[in-house]
Order: C-alpha cells, then sequence, then structure tokens
C-alpha cells in the first residue's frame, strides 16, 4: 500500500485533508513541512503545531542556526512515512500534528524580538495546542519559556547541553545564548532543584540549584541510570525539554555554533530519550542547528530524530 500511495501522493504538506496519518510521498521530493504534517495558522482540532523560529542573532559564536528550522523540516522527511522505532505507537496517526511554519520577525530589531516570541508562542497555546519549537539558537527557550509559564505555571526544565547557559546577567534586555536560565530561574519561570542539566562538559562554578548530569557522568554510568537519576528529579513535574543540538558530541553533530569535544552519543540519546517515556513533557525545543557548518546533514537529521522523540514523549502519556 505504501508503494502505491509513493506514486500518486504530493505535497501533503498542502494537500492533507485533515492533520493525522503517515505520509507515502518521495521523500526526497515535494513540499517540506516537518514530518510531512498540513501547513495552517488554524489550530482547531490541532493537539501540537510545529513551529520554527530562524533566529541567530544571540549567538556567541559560529551563527547559521538561523536556517535550522528549515534543515530540520527537510530532514525529517525520511521519517515521515514510517512510526518512529521503539514507541510501540503512531503518534502521527493517534494526534493531530500540524506545522505552524515559521515566526515573522524583523530581524533589523532585535529588540523587539523577545515580546514577539513570546507572543508567537501564546498565540499557539491560546488556541489549546501544544508546541515544538525548531530553532534557531538557544536563546528562543526564554521567551518560550515565558509563554509556557503563563499558562501553565512554573516548570521543571530538562535540558540537553555542553553549556549551562547560567551565566549571571541581571539584564533581562540582553539577547544572549548563555545566559537565559540564569534569567529563567531569578524570574522563577523553573525549579532549579526539579530541573536537570544533561550533557554538561564546560565550567561554570554556579548552577544556581540546577541538577547536572555531565557528560562523562553519561558515559561512566550508561544511560539506563541517566534515565532513573532524570526521572527521580522531575518526578510528575510539569516539564519543558529544550535539547541544544550541542549536547552530541561533534563527531554526531558538526553543525553547530559551539561545539565541544566529549559529547553525548546519538545511540545514548536515542535511548534516554525513549526510556524516559512517562515524564509530563508539556513542550519542547530543538536549537543550535546550523547547517553551513555540516555539508552533510548528519545535525539537521540528528535534529529531526530528537524533534520526533520530543513528540513522542509529549504524546506518550496522552494515549487514551
Amino acid at each position: 500500500m505504501a508503494l502505491e500511495d509513493a506514486a500518486k501522493q504530493v505535497d501533503t504538506a498542502i494537500t492533507r485533508d485533515g492533520f493525522k496519518g503517515l505520509s507515502f510521498e518521495n521523500t526526497f521530493g515535494g513540499v517540506t513541512s516537518f514530518l510531512r504534517r498540513t501547513y495552517t495558522k488554524d489550530l482547531t482540532n490541532v493537539d501540537i503545531a510545529v513551529t520554527g523560529i530562524p533566529f541567530d542573532q544571540a549567538v556567541t559564536n559560529r551563527p547559521g542556526t538561523r536556517l535550522g528550522p528549515r534543515a530540520i523540516r527537510e530532514a525529517s522527511s525520511l521519517q515521515s512515512p514510517d512510526p518512529a522505532y521503539g514507541w510501540g505507537f503512531d503518534v502521527l496517526s493517534e494526534f493531530a500534528v500540524a506545522d505552524y511554519g515559521d515566526l515573522a520577525f524583523d530581524y533589523a530589531h532585535i529588540d523587539e524580538f523577545p515580546a514577539t516570541l513570546e507572543a508567537h508562542i501564546t498565540s499557539i497555546l491560546d488556541q489549546d495546542a501544544a508546541c515544538l519549537t525548531l530553532g534557531g539558537d538557544h536563546y528562543i527557550t526564554f521567551p518560550i519559556l515565558r509563554a509556557h509559564v503563563k499558562k501553565h505555571g512554573p516548570l521543571s526544565l530538562l535540558q540537553f547541553d555542553a553549556h549551562t547557559d547560567t551565566w549571571a546577567d541581571d539584564d533581562m534586555t540582553r539577547v544572549d545564548h548563555g545566559t537565559m536560565f540564569y534569567k529563567a530561574v531569578k524570574e522563577g519561570l523553573i525549579d532549579p532543584a526539579r530541573s536537570v542539566q544533561v550533557g554538561i562538559r564546560t565550567t561554570n562554578e554556579d548552577t544556581l540549584g540546577v541538577n547536572i548530569i555531565d557528560a562523562r557522568e553519561v558515559h561512566e554510568t550508561g544511560p539506563a541510570a541517566v534515565v532513573e537519576k532524570i526521572k527521580s528529579i522531575l518526578g510528575d513535574n510539569k516539564t519543558y525539554l529544550t535539547f541544544d543540538i550541542d549536547g552530541l558530541d561533534p563527531a554526531f553533530a558538526p553543525g553547530t555554533g559551539t561545539p565541544v569535544w566529549g559529547g553525548l552519543t546519538s545511540a545514548q540519546v536515542s535511548i534516554i530519550l525513549r526510556d524516559l517515556a512517562g515524564i509530563n513533557v508539556i513542550g519542547g525545543d530543538v536549537v543550535e542547528v546550523s547547517p553551513p557548518f555540516d555539508t552533510t546533514g548528519a545535525t539537521a537529521i540528528a535534529g529531526a530524530h530528537v524533534a520526533m522523540e520530543i513528540l513522542n514523549l509529549w504524546a506518550f502519556n496522552r494515549r487514551g
């Protein structure tokens, strides 16, 4: 049946009737929404919306993540014909998933960007849809958290990253991708005692009380122990999951702005994310995919897989 469908399906991102179902069009052609989901600004009856934030003016090293959402969408077409491996259900057939398109903003008015992004995410949440975001640099998580906290209250943060991004900065107007979680703690957006940062391998003495599982601990104790520790910290708290692609070692994700050696492997991450099934994920993002620094496309492929895993984690507790 899939082969027959592939011969006649095209551009299901704009031709699909409804929001559910796998897509069997040729993976190398057609309009590339995320996972071939329907493009729409009307989220009526949509369970979760995917949106792109093509912003990279907050980076401290190499730019290029403004091209991340487009690259992740293209890479995700490889996953559109099949249910995600290892989950035992098909999130694309059981839930209404839509692609909300990208944030529109004036790149020359960076001072307006945080409020513009917060309003954009709020507009999704106000339509009773959850939100999965494709970045963009990691600063975007700060306005996104503000929007989620307005709806859900203070959250646990589950962060995969090479850096803690909690460097001190009391100027809330600065747009910087290394200080936003310091600000998030200071604003009371996240509960540090019930939050976890995984894969850390850069020095920042003040963790603000956030629990750290550094890259060495992951390597030495293994994914199963890491999952058990994460679950014991998060409990059933509402959790926002943010995945900086530099949490992966540069061998697996070279296309990022601030690569650091000694990182997590894609195999470790795939096991950890799938075994975290049951945590209370209310939203998430994948950030820092910078296609210009990876001619192979491997980083965008990794980003697309992580985004699919976040989608399944969100869906797991909501099935029936």
